[in-house]
């Protein structure tokens, strides 16, 4: 090989390599940073004819490969911390953050056995204990970060699924699945993830093995029509494995009756997995703790913290009630996790992910938290639910905008509304108005369906937005809805 140096090791040309292009890529953050376009605007056509890998025989070195990157990736990036940049659960993140991954990025610790990662096992496993106690576990560390919500939940009904087998003396892992899995069913609300329907297809059973339950005028799931389809599950012969309930939906951040829903699952002994990857930032609210009352009844959690802890992507976990459970998954590799170590207290965490080599996104959770302090993340949390009522109580006050839902958390569900047309044309309008926006570069808003109905969403994750931003944001989605009628 001609250039070792090009590996980041210990040797003073390798570190001087990296400071150089450590320096080269900062600089064009902040050059990004300070641009005041959310979007440079370029459609999917324009940046696929634009765009082209250049991968000869020499190769380019890294400051012509860094000033491709920004050329080609970084100036045609979206702002996300643009206070017009409103559509989706998809935060601005810390800047304490930021500085994690380079330590993350730096050592490349992998979380698969403790001698690849010895002080990172550590402190990933105080954090699980110390999420646990947020959450109203009892102590113990049952519980591994994941990439996010889609493998929190799957782990949860994965988890749900042998246990219910486990039950009838039946071991999935052993065996494989057995019986009539027709029978086999989980409910959610109309409400939930997709990732409940997408990963019941991994594991084999189809979405077919979903059941939908209906949602309340705030979406939340219906406990009523739970108990009765419970009911008619029950007379029709179905075996009910799990409960998905929800505390954050994605559009309007509807918290399932979290209390009500795990009484119901106990007097049938199911399984009840909590999605909290939006509504889990609670935990750490001064004001809307008590919306997540009730967590610390159910099973298994899906938390993320890619979403409103505003960390950078990916950053999630899951948390298991009962370690017993843990079993279900175990496997043990010699070469990872061998019974002399655990025989001599070394943590094996391996053995709770789906995952076998992992990143240590843990880190961002510890620093952020010692970095910001419970005041400051309570503050910043609360910030985007407070403004989202605020937002709310103005869009009810504008001619030509529609409240179409209250807001539960940080987001608001709303519709420019002319005086004329049917339906289907202020649906159509509303599309034309987000795509609008975003082709002009000018704004990023949600468009999205709530009982029928087409609206557009704001997602109020960041902190560092007000109202006034806001108001501006509505005056944009105002003229350029009466642009389009006009047209």
């Amino acid at each position: 090989m001609s250039d070792l140096n090009l590996i980041l090791s210990g040797s003073e040309q390798s570190i001087a390599a990296y400071q150089d292009a450590i320096d080269q890529s900062t600089q064009a953050v902040v050059a990004w940073l300070k641009q005041p376009e959310m979007y440079q605007g370029k459609t999917v056509e324009q940046l696929r004819e634009r765009i082209n890998l250049e991968f000869n025989a020499e190769g380019l070195g890294n400051q012509a490969a860094i000033e491709r990157a920004v050329e080609y990736f970084l100036k045609d990036s979206l702002s996300v911390h643009h206070p017009q940049c409103v559509a989706h659960l998809h935060c601005p993140s810390l800047v304490i953050s930021q500085a994690a991954e380079v330590f993350i990025n730096a050592t490349n610790q992998s979380m698969d056995s403790w001698d690849q990662s010895p002080s990172a096992t550590i402190m990933e496993v105080k954090l699980v204990e110390w999420l646990r106690e947020q959450v109203g576990f009892a102590a113990g560390d049952a519980g591994v970060f994941t990439s996010g919500g889609t493998q929190s939940n799957l782990m949860g009904l994965m988890l749900a699924r042998d246990a219910f087998f486990a039950r009838q003396g039946h071991s999935v892992q052993q065996d494989g699945l057995t019986g009539d899995l027709s029978k086999l069913k989980v409910f959610c609300s109309e409400n939930a993830h997709f990732s409940v329907q997408k990963n019941m297809a991994l594991m084999g059973l189809g979405y077919r093995s979903v059941t939908l339950v209906k949602t309340d005028e705030f979406s939340r799931m219906d406990v009523s029509d739970l108990a009765e389809k419970l009911a008619q599950a029950k007379a029709n012969g179905e075996q009910v494995m799990a409960i998905v309930a929800t505390a954050g939906t994605t559009d309007a951040g509807a918290i399932d009756p979290l209390a009500d829903i795990a009484a119901l699952a106990a007097k049938e002994n199911i399984w009840v997995h909590v999605d909290a990857a939006w509504g889990g930032a609670l935990l750490l609210s001064e004001k809307y703790r008590h919306y997540l009352n009730g967590l610390e009844l159910v099973d298994s959690v899906t938390l993320d913290f890619h979403k409103q802890f505003f960390q950078t992507i990916s950053c999630g976990a899951f948390l298991l009630k009962d370690a017993r459970h843990y079993q279900l998954m175990r496997y043990q590799a010699a070469y990872l996790n061998s019974d002399f170590d655990e025989e001599h207290g070394v943590p094996n965490l391996v053995s709770k992910s789906l995952q076998t080599t992992r990143r240590f996104d843990a880190l961002k959770l510890w620093m952020g938290l010692e970095a910001l302090g419970k005041k400051q993340y309570a503050e910043i949390i609360d910030n985007g639910v407070t403004l989202a009522q605020d937002v709310a109580t103005f869009v009810t006050e504008q001619p030509h905008l529609e409240l179409v839902m209250q807001p539960q958390l940080a987001s608001v569900l709303f519709r420019f509304r002319p005086e004329q047309g049917d339906t289907a044309f202020v649906a159509l309008l509303n599309q034309r108005i987000g795509d609008a926006l975003l082709a002009s570069g000018a704004a990023n808003v949600g468009v999205t369906e709530a009982d029928g109905v087409t609206c557009l969403k704001l997602t109020l994750l960041n902190p560092t937005v007000n109202l006034q931003d806001i108001k501006v944001l509505l005056g944009s989605v105002k003229e350029c809805g009466l642009q389009l009628l006009n047209a």
